[in-house]
């Protein structure tokens, strides 16, 4: 999977709407709302934001961001770990009540160097083109930002928005 819009790996991105972003961590810039992402922030606790994705145009695709500089699970206080759990639980709930996806997939690594989880929907198309799987998941990003149409951008910013209503903002 290329590395591209990762924190940590560069000093820019160009999201999927077009806008470019300097920065120095893109998870630091996210928490400090130097990074305006796509459909604004869904969720802000204490701890955690919760929003789109910023580069790859797949509806429900989410983020759960730490507000702080940390790289892994192990640096996590019980609290963070609390109100994470509870984002996470949520997040997914809300995907699949509001009937966006019926099915999600975790994904945290170090690699980025600030921690997030992504929540990753899984659709018909991804399973049919692709296969079912986090072994699939960078080849469904690239197809995803390589043939995104401006009709697929409209849908993520409108998943966005049910979203940002169903946890209250």
């Amino acid at each position: 999977m290329n590395n591209s819009g990762l924190s940590g790996n560069l000093n820019g991105i160009v999201d999927f709407l077009g806008n470019s972003w300097n920065f120095e961590c893109m998870g630091c810039a996210i928490a400090n709302k130097e990074i305006q992402v796509p459909g604004g922030i869904l969720y802000e606790g204490k701890y955690w934001l919760l929003v789109t994705d910023t580069i790859v145009p797949i509806p429900g695709f989410l983020i759960v961001e730490a507000k702080r500089h940390i790289n892994s699970f192990l640096e996590l206080t019980s609290e963070e770990k609390r109100e994470l759990s509870e984002v996470l639980m949520r997040t997914e709930k809300a995907l699949k009540d509001l009937g966006i996806t019926s099915e999600v997939t975790l994904v945290q690594e170090e690699r980025s160097k600030h921690f997030h989880v992504w929540v990753f929907p899984t659709y018909d198309w991804m399973v049919q083109k692709f296969g079912k799987g986090v072994e699939f998941l960078g080849n469904i990003i690239e197809y995803a930002k390589n043939n995104a149409g401006e009709d697929d951008k409209k849908e993520v910013l409108a998943v966005t928005e049910k979203i940002k209503r169903y946890f209250g903002k």
